[in-house]
C-alpha cells in the first residue's frame, strides 16, 4: 500500500485537513459540516478532470448505450442507474427542474450542495459527505446542462457533472429530469466510475453500497419537493 502523507491547513476561517499520496492525489477532509469558505478552498486546490477526456460528456447517452461501451468497462468503469416516476403533468416536470437547478437532490442531511452553485457549463462546486467522523469535500466541474424535447419526452432537463483531481471516484454523473409522450414526470441518475484514491479503492464495495443509497435518499428529496404534502 502506497504511504499516505497527512497535511493540515488551518485558520480562524478554515478548518480542513487533506490526504496526500506520493503521487499527488488527495482527498479533502472537514472535521465540521464545510462553510462555504471551506469549499472554495477545496475547489481552489483541486487539479483538472480525473478521468480521460474521451469520456467526458459520456453520461448524456442514453444507458444502452454505456452497457454497450466495452472500452468503458474494460477501464474499470461501474455503472450506477436510478430511474423513479416522481409525478405527472407540466407543472410536476417543472417543479422537478426547478429542484435540479436548487440542488434539492442534494438537500439530505448527510450529503449536501451549496444550493447558490450554478447550475451551468463549467462551473466547480463540492459534493459535501459525512462518512463517519470527518466529512469528506469531493470537487466537480459541470460538464454539461442540456434542455430538450423528443420524440420519446416531451421535455426533459439534465446536467452531467465529472469529477476534479481531489474526488475519491474518477467518473461522471447525470441528473435529470423528464416528462415523457404520457405525461408521467420520471427522475433519473445515470453514472460511471471507478475509485480514483487509495482509500476508496480499499472501500469501493461500501461506496458502491452508498451510491445505491444516494440514489434512493436522492428521489425521496426530490419525491418531497415535488409533493410536500405528502411528506
Amino acid at each position: 500500500m502506497e504511504l499516505l502523507e497527512l497535511h493540515r491547513y488551518e485558520s480562524k476561517k478554515l478548518n480542513f485537513i487533506f490526504f496526500v499520496q506520493h503521487n499527488k492525489e488527495m482527498v479533502f477532509l472537514c472535521w465540521a459540516r464545510p462553510s462555504p469558505q471551506e469549499q472554495k478552498s477545496c475547489i481552489d486546490r483541486s487539479g483538472a478532470f480525473n478521468y480521460d477526456a474521451k469520456y467526458r460528456g459520456a453520461t448524456a447517452k442514453p444507458l444502452s448505450c454505456l452497457k454497450e461501451d466495452k472500452e468503458l468497462s474494460h477501464e474499470g468503469f461501474a455503472l450506477n442507474h436510478a430511474r423513479v416516476l416522481v409525478g405527472s403533468g407540466i407543472e410536476a416536470y417543472e417543479k422537478g427542474k426547478n429542484a435540479l437547478q436548487a440542488w434539492r437532490h442534494f438537500g439530505l442531511n448527510w450529503a449536501f450542495v451549496d444550493p447558490k452553485t450554478p447550475v451551468q457549463n463549467g462551473a466547480k462546486f463540492c459534493v459535501c459527505v459525512k462518512e463517519f467522523l470527518p466529512w469528506v469535500m469531493m470537487p466537480l466541474k459541470v460538464v454539461y446542462v442540456d434542455e430538450k424535447s423528443t420524440k420519446q419526452s416531451k421535455a426533459s432537463f439534465c446536467f452531467g457533472s465529472g469529477t476534479l483531481q481531489g474526488h475519491l471516484l474518477a467518473g461522471e454523473e447525470r441528473f435529470s429530469i423528464e416528462l415523457d409522450e404520457n405525461d408521467q414526470v420520471w427522475y433519473e441518475i445515470l453514472s460511471f466510475s471507478k475509485p480514483a484514491h487509495v482509500l476508496s479503492f480499499i472501500g469501493y464495495p461500501y461506496v458502491m453500497l452508498r451510491q445505491k443509497y444516494f440514489s434512493h435518499q436522492s428521489t425521496n428529496a426530490v419525491l418531497k419537493h415535488l409533493n410536500p404534502l405528502q411528506s
